[in-house]
C-alpha cells in the first residue's frame, strides 16, 4: 500500500509517496514536467512487493509547498537540494536504484554527483542528456529564450502551459488514447492554475539551459563509471527523440534499451512491460 506523507526540507513542507517495505531494495522515482509523483502511482503499486519505493513532489509541482518565485529560486540545483534534504530527513539513502524520467534526469544526476555511493543501478525513461535528443519543441527555448529571456521570447514557452498542450504531452506518441487517464492532465492543470505556478515553470524552462551545459560531464561520468543501466524509451515522445535514447548506448554499451510504442509518459500504457523489465533486470544484472 502507498502512503502519502510530508517532511520538512529546506524550510518547505515536501510531499512524498512511499510504498513497499523498509529493508527491501530501494528505488527512488524521479519524475518530470508537467507532472508530480502522481505519475508513478501505478508503478509504485506494481513494484511494492519487491522494492522500497519513494517519489517526491518537487517545489512547484504536485502537493509540495510552492514559495513565491520572487522570493525563492526555482532552479534545478535548488530542486536537487530540496530532494536531497528530504531523502536525508526520511533516511532514504545508501545504495539504491534511481528511476529518472524527464526532469528526474537532471535532478538525479545532481544527486549522483553529491552521493556517488548511492547509485547502485539506474532506470532511464525518456530523460535526455544528448544533443540529438531534443525534438523541435525545444527550438524556441534553445535558440531564443535561453539566449535572451524577455517577454517576446517567453511568450511561445507560455503556450506549453495551456490546457490543450498539457493534454497533448500525455497523448502524443501514445497509440491508444483511451489508455491514458484524463486525471493526469486535469490534475496537472489544477496545480498549474495556482498563483505563480506558470512563472515557476517558466523559470525552470529557462534554467534547463544549465542541464544542457552539463550534458558532456554527465556523459563522461557514464563512460567512466559504467553504471548498470536499463533504458525505457517511448518512441513518440513529444520532447525527446528516439535518437536520444539510442545515444546512451555510445557511452553505455552494456545497457539494456527497450524501445516502447509509447510517448512521454510510458508508464500509462506500457506499465506491465516496464514492471517486467525492471524485475528481470534487477534479478539478472543487479542482485
Amino acid at each position: 500500500m502507498t502512503s502519502f506523507q510530508t517532511v520538512s526540507a529546506g524550510g518547505l513542507e515536501v510531499f512524498y509517496r512511499e510504498a513497499g517495505k523498509p529493508g527491501a531494495p530501494k528505488l527512488l522515482l524521479l519524475g518530470g514536467f508537467p507532472s508530480s509523483s502522481h505519475q508513478f502511482r501505478n508503478l509504485m503499486a506494481a513494484l511494492a512487493d519487491r522494492f522500497h519505493l519513494v517519489s517526491i513532489d518537487y517545489p512547484g509541482s504536485g502537493n509540495t509547498e510552492m514559495p513565491d518565485p520572487a522570493e525563492w529560486e526555482y532552479t534545478f540545483d535548488h530542486l536537487a537540494e530540496i530532494v536531497d534534504e528530504a531523502l536525508l530527513a526520511i533516511d532514504f539513502t545508501g545504495p539504491m536504484g534511481l528511476y529518472m524520467q524527464d526532469h528526474g534526469g537532471p535532478i538525479g544526476n545532481r544527486l549522483i554527483s553529491l552521493h556517488p555511493d548511492w547509485l547502485q543501478w539506474q532506470v532511464i525513461q525518456n530523460s535526455n542528456i544528448y544533443e540529438e535528443g531534443f525534438t523541435e519543441v525545444w527550438d524556441e527555448m534553445r535558440h531564443a529564450f535561453w539566449t535572451d529571456r524577455n517577454a517576446e521570447n517567453e511568450a511561445p514557452l507560455d503556450a506549453l502551459l495551456e490546457p490543450e498542450t498539457v493534454k497533448a504531452i500525455y497523448l502524443t506518441g501514445h497509440p491508444d488514447p483511451t489508455k491514458i487517464s484524463p486525471d493526469n492532465w486535469n490534475l496537472d492543470l489544477h496545480f498549474l492554475a495556482r498563483p505563480n505556478a506558470r512563472r515557476v515553470q517558466l523559470d525552470l524552462f529557462y534554467d534547463y539551459r544549465t542541464n544542457a551545459a552539463q550534458y558532456p560531464a554527465w556523459q563522461r561520468r557514464l563512460r567512466r563509471d559504467q553504471p548498470r543501466t536499463l533504458i525505457f524509451w517511448g518512441q513518440g515522445d513529444i520532447f525527446f527523440t528516439p535518437a536520444g535514447g539510442e545515444a546512451y548506448l555510445r557511452d553505455l554499451p552494456d545497457a539494456q534499451l527497450v524501445r516502447l510504442d509509447s510517448g512521454h509518459f510510458a508508464t500509462e500504457d506500457c506499465l506491465q512491460e516496464i514492471v517486467d523489465g525492471i524485475n528481470s533486470f534487477y534479478d539478472e544484472i543487479v542482485k
